[in-house]
Parts: C-alpha cells; sequence; structure tokens
C-alpha cells in the first residue's frame, strides 16, 4: 500500500496558474465591493423586505461548512480514530479559510463596513450577533493553536486537549449560527428551537463534503490513489450524515405542519413558492440528499473514487440551495406583524416578496469561495497539509 507523492515544483506552471485564476475572481470581487460601497445597495437585489441577499447564502454556508469540516480532525484527536489523524491538519487548515472566506463576505456586504470597528469594540450580550462575534474570534485562535500542535513534533501531547477544546467550541459556534434564526420569531420560516440541532449536522454533510473534494483535488494533482478502506470510510460517514441533515428537514417541516399557523408558510415553500419551492426540492433533496446517497450506496462507489467526488460535491451544491431556501425564502414569505388579528395598509401586506440576485451579489458571494481557495492553496504548496497515510500504525478493520 504503498504511496508516492509527486513535487509540487514539478507543476509550478499549473500552480501559478491557479493562483492568479483564483486572484481574478478576487479582482472581480473588489471591484463589486468599491462599486457598492459608491453607489450602494440600490445595485443589489435587496429591499426593505429581503434585506438578506445572495452573499449571505455564500457567507453562512462557508461558516457553517468551516465548523463542519474541523469533525475530520476531531475524529482523529479526540476519538483517536487513526486514519483521521493524518487528515487533521488539512481539515484544520480548511476550517480558517472557510470561516474566513465566510466572515469576508458578511463584511463585504455591510452597508458600512467601515463602522466594523464599532463590532468588535461594542458588544450587546443580549444579541446573538454580538455571542457570534465572539466565538468567531476565539474558533480563529484555538484552531490556529490546534494547527500548531498538530503540526510541531514538541506540541503533539497538546493536541488532544485543544483538539477537544476545539470541538467543543465549534459545537457553540454553529449552535449560536442556527439561533440567529431560530430566535427570529417574527419570522414564520425560522423560530424554531430545531434550528440548532439542524445546522449542527448540516455543517457535518457539507464540512465532510468539502473536505472530500479539496482532499480528491489534492491526491488527483499529486497522482496518489487514495486506499479503498480509507474511501469506504469517508463515504460512509458521508452518508450518515446526509441522511441525517435530510431526517432533520423533514422533521422540522413535519413540526411546521402541526401548527395551523404554519401551514401558509409551509404551502409556500413545499408547493407554491416559485424558485423557492424548486430550490427546496431539487436542489436541496434531491442534488443535495438523494442523489448523493444514490452515489454512495452504489456498489462500484468502493473502488471508484470518483463518484464519492461527485457526491461530495452535489452535497455541497445542494447546501447552497438549502442556504438560499432558508434565508431568501424565509424572508420572501410576508410577515404577521400582529397575529391574531388583521391589518391593512398599503406596505406590502400579505405580499410575497420578489429578489433577483445582481451581478455585484454574485461577484461578493464567490469572492468568500475565492478567498477560502487561495488560502488553503497557498498554505498547502508551502506547508506540509498533504494527507500522507503510514499503514503501518493503522488497523483499517477497526470500527
Amino acid at each position: 500500500m504503498s504511496i508516492t507523492q509527486q513535487n509540487f515544483d514539478n507543476k509550478s506552471k499549473q500552480y501559478w496558474t491557479l493562483l492568479v485564476l483564483g486572484g481574478l475572481v478576487m479582482l472581480g470581487t473588489m471591484y463589486s465591493f468599491f462599486t457598492l460601497e459608491h453607489h450602494g445597495h440600490i445595485l443589489t437585489g435587496m429591499n426593505n423586505q429581503i434585506v438578506w441577499g445572495l452573499p449571505h447564502v455564500f457567507a453562512v454556508f462557508l461558516i457553517v461548512a468551516a465548523s463542519g469540516v474541523l469533525n475530520v480532525a476531531s475524529i482523529g484527536s479526540v476519538f483517536g480514530k487513526k486514519i483521521y489523524k493524518a487528515r487533521a491538519p488539512l481539515s484544520g487548515l480548511l476550517a480558517i479559510a472557510m470561516l474566513a472566506g465566510g466572515l469576508a463576505v458578511l463584511v463585504l456586504d455591510l452597508g458600512r463596513p467601515d463602522r466594523l470597528i464599532v463590532a468588535m469594540t461594542h458588544y450587546n450580550f443580549r444579541s446573538i450577533f454580538a455571542w457570534n462575534m465572539i466565538f468567531y474570534n476565539g474558533f480563529f485562535a484555538i484552531v490556529g493553536l490546534y494547527l500548531v500542535t498538530l503540526m510541531s513534533k514538541n506540541l503533539k501531547a497538546y493536541s488532544k486537549p485543544f483538539g477537544l477544546l476545539a470541538f467543543l467550541w465549534r459545537l457553540a459556534l454553529t449552535t449560536l449560527t442556527g439561533s440567529i434564526f431560530g430566535f427570529l420569531v417574527a419570522r414564520a420560516g425560522y423560530n424554531s428551537a430545531l434550528y440548532a440541532p439542524m445546522f449542527i449536522i448540516y455543517s457535518f454533510a457539507y464540512g465532510l463534503a468539502a473536505f472530500i473534494v479539496v482532499q480528491s483535488v489534492m491526491y488527483k494533482w499529486n497522482n496518489i490513489e487514495v486506499d479503498e478502506h480509507i474511501l469506504a470510510r469517508l463515504k460512509n460517514l458521508l452518508a450518515v450524515f446526509v441522511a441525517a441533515s435530510l431526517y432533520f428537514t423533514v422533521v422540522l417541516h413535519l413540526t411546521n405542519l402541526y401548527y395551523a399557523k404554519e401551514w401558509d408558510y409551509e404551502h409556500f415553500i413545499l408547493v407554491s413558492g416559485g424558485v423557492y419551492t424548486a430550490m427546496f426540492w431539487i436542489g436541496q433533496i434531491l442534488i443535495g440528499g438523494i442523489i448523493p446517497l444514490a452515489l454512495i450506496f452504489n456498489p462500484a462507489a468502493k473502488k471508484n473514487p470518483a463518484l464519492v467526488f461527485t457526491a461530495a460535491l452535489l452535497v455541497v451544491i445542494g447546501g447552497h440551495a438549502q442556504m438560499y431556501v432558508t434565508i431568501i425564502g424565509g424572508q420572501a414569505f410576508p410577515l404577521d406583524l400582529f397575529p391574531g388579528w388583521a391589518q391593512s395598509s398599503t406596505f406590502y401586506d400579505g405580499v410575497i416578496h420578489h429578489y433577483t440576485p445582481s451581478i455585484w451579489e454574485i461577484l461578493l458571494g464567490i469572492g468568500g469561495i475565492a478567498t477560502a481557495f487561495l488560502i488553503t492553496t497557498g498554505a498547502v504548496h508551502i506547508l506540509k497539509f498533504l494527507p500522507e497515510d503510514d499503514f503501518k500504525d493503522i488497523d483499517l478493520t477497526e470500527h
């Protein structure tokens, strides 16, 4: 089971081409940012009814996936599974890179990004957003120190306690991210305690899928074949997380259907919501759930990394669809300002709000992915993040 690693220097031209392509995307993102900074959000598809647009879809996905991708490292360090220990450094790197990309989008999408210093120095501890700001900063610090213990021979003994701290911290972080929606009592599509655990399991699925995609590309780049036993572990774990994500989605909608006050919203999302209904059934359920499970449980997937890669990529695409339905679909449904009372005005009473993302928002959102890509590509080229398995120390039959 020996593997050979091809030196990056042999592909220096391709490497610099990747960096240039990523840099061009970032230039487009910065141009979009300065354009919106100059002209204002009037250039976007957002309005007084839908204040979180497409950039938030990309940003929240990256933040949630950043928490989940660290799960690979946690399984190795905290739970002692040896095949995951070789993947722990790459897992930590992706966690930092994806969180940086997600937060960069949020900063660029602020109406007054120059006022970010206020959010960093003045905290309202009754606000879930303030708590998230603290946990985001803590995540960078803890995962950074965790990476140091993983990659330093002298600090290996500290990797398990730091891994445990990172594991608990990311669970709290994702709980708070899900609670942003769960605590919004005015929105019919939110206001549910299920959002916290649901976002945790979403993070597991999206994070592992993103990790498999990146690892597959790195192995292909270096002409390395992943061992079929390791491939089986990763694909089976992904299947568990994807199935659990579908389960929580079903439970959420069945819970809403139990309450008569939620029937109109559920009919909107599941039946009559147009693009949101299509995003839900085709994007989230079919592309992000059913098709990946079918590919994973295909007998050929045991020895075909391409099938597992495709399944993971579809989970990532479905995750963006899920965020679009949750974030934008939840805002498109009209507010019930006075539950149990009838009100009348000329300001969008009972009207489904329309939203079409502009090219500026698309560039901002893609910029978050480009940020994570550039951080990962640069770090992998400089430091030893490529997972290399020592099969002498691994029992491939352990479960």
